[in-house]
């Protein structure tokens, strides 16, 4: 019995998990106006990987990427005019939607990024 209701635990989690995995195209408005970015996420359990690319700072790899359901946060490192600043991202996934915020670590960026899953 306490097999059955684990089994049963574990196929709700699975169905309440967002399908974060995939190529996800997003925009932000910033400082120069509209800004792009592509997402491509790969889960493993809890764990997010992945790349993302920008128009303006090109492609970074997905860090300490974490999922629980369908809410997501990563770290990539972007290069500007010669520095490299971390940037954290947190977010959630709705359905074929996704949200983020994104955040360097002295406050001094914070991008409202909106986006669709690629088809």
């Amino acid at each position: 019995m306490k097999r059955l209701w684990a089994l049963m635990a574990l196929f709700a989690a699975t169905a309440l998990s967002a399908n974060i995995d995939g190529t996800w195209k997003a925009t932000a408005e910033g400082p120069r106006g509209t800004m792009s970015r592509t997402f491509v996420f790969k889960t493993d359990g809890a764990k997010l990987m992945g790349e993302t690319t920008s128009s303006i700072m090109g492609k970074s790899v997905i860090t300490n990427g974490k999922v629980d359901g369908d809410r997501l946060s990563f770290t990539i490192v972007v290069k500007f005019q010669d520095e490299e600043m971390a940037v954290d991202y947190r977010g959630q996934v709705k359905g074929d939607e996704i949200e983020l915020t994104a955040e360097n670590a002295d406050g001094g960026l914070k991008l409202e990024w909106r986006g669709r899953k690629a088809q």
